[in-house]
């Protein structure tokens, strides 16, 4: 593993695979909670791509795995870590890259595709209309501040809320740093995004069953290029559906066109 120090000042822990591969590398960035090691590596996604022929790199969002993990809300929110992945690819020098996001990550990545000039080709998962009316994550599933009131508790008491105590149960799984991933729950990006500024090709990539990516007709509608293809599973079992990973590999496989990326 390797590290580098974003422009606040937060220490960012990342992988790389099959660095002497020639062409653009994938960046992938997980959802919340989780790591790259969780969303990429164990599910296969990671080697289905190196298969492919593909240089890969993920690392682990600010507040998670291994990465520093700051309790400052301030240093929280999907476009904070947006401009981790620009920081990231500037550490690398990469000229190109394709992307890839799942939930948290897949706004992150979102955001990014808006204002990166860099991004060839996009997949994005997790999420479905709520980013086009939320501006993020679907908050109507979930109260991502409710959600910080219990992570912010080392004993929660008696929680109803199925998907609350779902989550809380993820972060006590994994060992996550729950005053970390409170900030970043109350950090949510919740304005706007300029998806008629993407221009790459995108995926989007959505579990049939996932409450958190309810109608993602609405968000392929909103970018200029995107198809959705939807594959059986919830917001964690879609990751792992075996129709998943290729459909994936299969859209950043495309060669670069030059009318994706025009009007940057």
């Amino acid at each position: 593993m390797e590290r580098f120090t974003t422009t606040d000042g937060v220490g960012l822990v990342y992988r790389t695979w099959n660095d002497e591969a020639a062409g653009q590398p994938v960046l992938l960035h997980h959802g919340f909670i989780a790591n790259a090691q969780l969303n990429w590596v164990l599910p296969g996604i990671v080697d289905a791509l190196v298969a492919a022929g593909r240089r890969v790199v993920a690392h682990d969002a600010r507040g998670h795995g291994r990465s520093d993990t700051p309790h400052d809300r301030a240093l929280y929110g999907e476009a904070r870590m947006a401009q981790d992945v620009s920081e990231l690819a500037d550490h690398l020098g990469l000229d190109a890259f394709d992307l890839v996001g799942y939930s948290m990550g897949g706004v992150a990545a979102t955001i990014t595709a808006t204002r990166e000039p860099r991004v060839r080709r996009l997949v994005i998962g997790g999420i479905g209309s709520a980013i086009v009316e939320l501006g993020g994550v679907d908050t109507r599933v979930m109260d991502r501040d409710a959600l910080a009131d219990v992570l912010e508790q080392d004993d929660p008491g008696e929680v109803t809320d199925p998907g609350i105590v779902a989550f809380r149960g993820f972060v006590d799984a994994v060992g996550g740093d729950r005053l970390a991933l409170a900030a970043h729950a109350r950090s949510v990006h919740r304005t706007p995004i300029a998806l008629d500024r993407i221009t790459a090709p995108t995926l989007l990539l959505v579990g049939a069953d996932d409450d958190l990516a309810s109608r993602p007709e609405v968000l392929a509608a909103a970018i200029a290029d995107c198809r959705v293809q939807i594959v059986p599973g919830d917001h964690m079992g879609a990751l792992v559906d075996p129709g998943f990973t290729p459909a994936l590999v299969a859209h950043l496989s495309h060669p670069a066109t030059d009318a994706g990326r025009a009007g940057r």
